[in-house]
């Protein structure tokens, strides 16, 4: 369904003035923690030892990230935005093509109606990699062949995609997973052989330094162990919660891939690893698109995705950015836990025409996201 033009002329305008008006620019701080480390370590210093001037940040990805970042070195700064702008357009627009299918106009309403979402306002604002990493994932549901590269890629470059390759294993596409698999060694492999110290440093030290990403209590870490620790909860909690919902997740994704779904399937993934990671800012929250959108798409409970779609909008949760005991602080300060955790539970399963059984000869050539508008 084309949506009309006047919808479009509209809602882009207000998306520019959501843009100019609403506040939260972040001044690329995150694409210039990047540029600066890569600068700071191609001109011979260690890489895990840069801090942004007059903070406490520094690079938390792991090498083979700034092996892949190392052309921006020599950029300057206006340039090295402009980049960071274009490339996070670029990918989410390949995003939203994989899920709505051909046609401009529907494309454009999907992508005027992310304009004005939290996290991808604050991934493009930041300089963030979200949107990239993303891609890289869902363009396996494309690839053929080649399904594992794009999430060996993005695992190598942040560890959260991780859950992509287990979800190969849960949906037992072989071949995918083997292929995942090597990626993600061949690129720490590489790393490794290009910078063996700033290797040897992140995984034996700045890996398990949490204290380098962030408060976990702060009000913009929306995972289960951000929920617990503004609780003022032990870390067991944390275990014990993970644990339920890596348990509810492998039911879920299994049932997807038994049916053939295997974009809700990624979808499911998507939302576990938000949840699961012990820090997942309110700008990682972008793997929460396609759920949102498959919701959508559903036809189920529409009254309900428009109020998570409103409530990602909406920066809620910093209304008890200064926590305490209250139910409503306790309930709105992780309001966007609960809407991935309704996500991951309730997310409609579309069995595919074609592939309702575990049939081992299809398991490699999944239903695409275009397969959804026909």
């Amino acid at each position: 369904m084309n949506p009309p033009r006047r919808l479009l002329w509209a809602l882009a305008v207000l998306a520019v003035l959501w843009v100019i008006v609403v506040p939260g620019r972040r001044g690329f701080f995150d694409v210039g923690v990047y540029h600066g480390a890569v600068r700071h370590w191609l001109d011979g210093g260690e890489l895990y030892d840069y801090l942004r001037p007059g903070t406490w940040y520094g690079f938390t990805y792991p090498p083979f990230a700034a092996v892949l970042m190392t052309p921006l070195a020599p950029l300057p700064w206006h340039t090295v935005i402009a980049v960071s702008i274009v490339v996070n357009v670029i990918a989410g627009g390949l995003v939203i093509r994989w899920l709505v299918g051909p046609g401009l106009r529907p494309w454009l309403l999907v992508a005027l109606l992310c304009v004005f979402l939290a996290p991808v306002r604050d991934t493009v604002s930041f300089g963030q990699v979200n949107l990239v990493l993303l891609a890289l994932v869902w363009s396996d549901l494309r690839a053929g062949a080649r399904t594992g590269v794009g999430i060996g890629v993005a695992t190598a470059v942040k560890l959260t995609p991780g859950l992509f390759v287990v979800y190969l294993a849960v949906a037992r596409r072989w071949r995918a997973f083997l292929v995942s698999l090597v990626t993600v060694a061949a690129a720490t492999l590489l790393a490794a052989a290009l910078s063996p110290a700033a290797s040897r440093t992140f995984w034996t030290e700045a890996l398990w330094n949490t204290g380098r990403v962030g408060d976990l209590a702060y009000v913009s870490n929306q995972s289960l162990r951000g929920v617990l620790a503004r609780a003022g909860l032990p870390g067991w909690w944390w275990a014990l919660a993970v644990l339920a919902v890596c348990a509810l997740w492998t039911f879920r994704a299994r049932r997807a891939a038994v049916a053939g779904d295997h974009v809700t399937g990624f979808a499911l993934t998507g939302v576990a690893t938000c949840l699961i990671s012990p820090v997942t800012w309110v700008h990682h929250l972008v793997w929460l698109l396609p759920a949102l959108c498959l919701a959508w798409r559903s036809g189920r409970a529409r009254a309900l995705v428009i109020a998570a779609y409103v409530l990602l909008c909406t920066s809620a949760v910093w209304l008890w950015a200064d926590g305490g005991p209250s139910l409503a602080a306790v309930l709105g300060s992780n309001l966007y836990v609960w809407v991935a955790l309704g996500l991951l539970a309730f997310l409609p399963i579309q069995p595919s025409v074609t592939e309702t059984t575990d049939q081992p000869t299809n398991q490699d050539h999944p239903r695409t996201a275009d397969a959804l508008v026909a």
